[in-house]
Formats: structure tokens, C-alpha cells, sequence
């Protein structure tokens, strides 16, 4: 796909296709702030989004510019002290199985609890299923779509890093939600672990068209695992763009289209930088 063909989109525009379908999820106006011992922080101002059915949509910026509490806000573990977010219409105001988010730490699975029993406890939990074997039935379902259906007896300290992401993904996914919200889920990994999962999850969306919110600091990743991309400004977060990213897969890494529009998307991310540095006093 030629680079001329991704388009820059402002913030609080809509493109025309999009205008014919009604937002899954809707981020209006939204600044949130946190504290810590001696400040309070905030982390994003005035951030504005939607996300439409089957999005693969990345927020994508610096560290500590608030992508992370902006998953939190839409996970419903953050109010917003400005703005609105709303899912199919309604104000999110607490934590809900419509939303499930798989973290970066391997250490977010039940340590006492099998790969299925891991997956059969949200469900049960979550009001998702009523009985165990209704459970088992569609946890053994997802196993399967993330390749470890000969791990479901298999406890968590027995799994590498790769492998318990993958539990996380079909814990979060066998849950339906009307979101999947992800947080720089492959950071952990190693190089070839992480192109692997960015693959699996590819093939995960064209099988099954979920919604995903999915967070990195990397470019790379973005538009690989990206159809839509939100660039976010330093500290405190706020949004500078959104492009398009459609068929960019790992087999254009390196080509002249892919590279074009890495570069533009680092230009965006770091303009600020660059024209800080230049107005900068010079010492000589």
C-alpha cells in the first residue's frame, strides 16, 4: 500500500466510513489525573477519540504521556475529571466484563490455577457462563485459537513469557467483550516471541473481527498491528493525529512504504522535542 494512501485524520474528525456506523466507543473532552504522595499528576488533557466495530486501534506515543491511564479510564478504574467516555452510548462509570484488558506482566494469570482454570474462573465469574462444563466448553475454544490446547492442565509457572500472554489473550477473549484493551501486552518479550504474538493476534482478529484498543511506544508495532493509529503528545497526553495503517504486515518491515510512514509518525511523535531543543538558550 502506497504510503500516499494513509491518511492524517484530525483528532475530532470523523472519516466518512466511519460516519455510516455508530462508535463502539466514544472518548470525548477527556482529562485524567492521578496522584501520587507529593502531586498530582495530569496525565491526559482533553483526549478525544472513537473506536468502531472490528478496529484494531493503537494509541501510540512517548512514555508517560498517558496511554496507560487512558486504558485504565476506559477500563472504568479512572474518572474522568473532564470529558466523557462511553460505551454503545452509556457513560462508563466502573469496571465491567464488556471490557477486558490483557497487561504486560507475566504475572497477571492465577499461579494456583491451570491454563483452564484460569479461563473457566473469568467466565464463571464474570457472569459469562452459569455451569463449569458451559465453561470449559468455550475456555477450550479459545486455547485452541491461541495454540495451547495441549497446555490446559498446565500451571502458569510451567509456561514462558509468550505462552502466558497467549492465556491472558484467550482469558480476556472468551469473555466476548465489546472491547479488548490492551497494554503494551508484548513489551516482555523477546524479539522473535514478540513478531510471533503480533502474528498470532493478526490472525486472532481475522478470525474472530474483535474490537481491540492496544497500547505501544513502538512505531513498529503500531503499524503492524494497527488499522488506526491515535499519535499522542509528551506529557500530559493529548492528541495529535490519527492514520490510517491498513495491510501493513511484517513482510513490508523495511520497504519503502513502511519506512515512509515510520518516519512521518516519528515526526509527529517528536516535533515537540525538536522545536524545544531549538528554542533552547545556546551556550557557548
Amino acid at each position: 500500500m502506497s504510503a500516499t494512501k494513509d491518511l492524517t485524520t484530525e483528532a475530532a474528525g470523523v472519516t466518512p466510513a466511519a460516519a455510516a456506523v455508530e462508535p463502539v466507543l466514544d472518548v470525548d473532552g477527556v482529562t485524567l489525573q492521578y496522584k501520587t504522595k507529593e502531586h498530582l499528576i495530569t496525565a491526559t488533557y482533553r483526549v478525544s477519540f472513537q473506536t468502531y466495530p472490528a478496529d484494531r486501534f493503537v494509541i501510540l506515543g512517548p512514555s508517560g504521556c498517558g496511554k496507560s491511564t487512558l486504558l485504565k479510564g476506559i477500563a472504568g478504574y479512572l474518572h474522568p475529571v473532564e470529558g466523557e467516555m462511553r460505551l454503545k452510548g452509556n457513560v462508563i462509570k466502573d469496571p465491567g466484563p464488556d471490557r477486558c484488558m490483557v497487561f504486560q506482566e507475566f504475572d497477571q494469570l492465577l499461579p494456583w490455577k491451570t491454563v483452564m482454570g484460569n479461563i473457566t474462573f473469568a467466565l464463571l465469574n464474570g457472569g459469562k457462563c452459569e455451569t463449569q462444563a458451559e465453561a470449559r466448553e468455550i475456555a477450550y475454544e479459545y486455547i485452541r485459537k491461541v495454540k495451547l490446547d495441549r497446555f490446559e492442565d498446565t500451571f502458569p509457572h510451567m509456561l514462558s513469557g509468550g505462552m502466558k500472554q497467549r492465556v491472558a489473550i484467550a482469558r480476556a477473549m472468551a469473555m466476548e467483550p465489546d472491547v479488548l484493551l490492551m497494554d503494551e501486552p508484548f513489551a516482555a518479550l523477546d524479539a522473535l516471541t514478540r513478531r510471533q504474538m503480533q502474528e498470532e493476534l493478526l490472525q486472532l482478529w481475522d478470525d474472530t473481527r474483535f474490537t481491540v484498543i492496544f497500547v505501544t511506544h513502538s512505531i513498529e508495532e503500531a503499524v503492524i498491528v494497527g488499522s488506526r493509529i491515535l499519535i499522542m503528545s509528551p506529557h500530559p497526553g493529548q492528541v495529535k493525529a490519527e492514520v490510517n495503517a491498513h495491510l501493513h504486515t511484517h513482510d513490508d518491515v523495511g520497504g519503502e512504504d513502511f519506512r515512509a510512514l515510520q518516519g512521518r509518525i516519528h515526526d509527529m511523535i517528536f516535533a515537540d522535542r525538536v522545536l524545544e531543543e531549538e528554542t533552547q538558550p545556546q551556550h557557548v
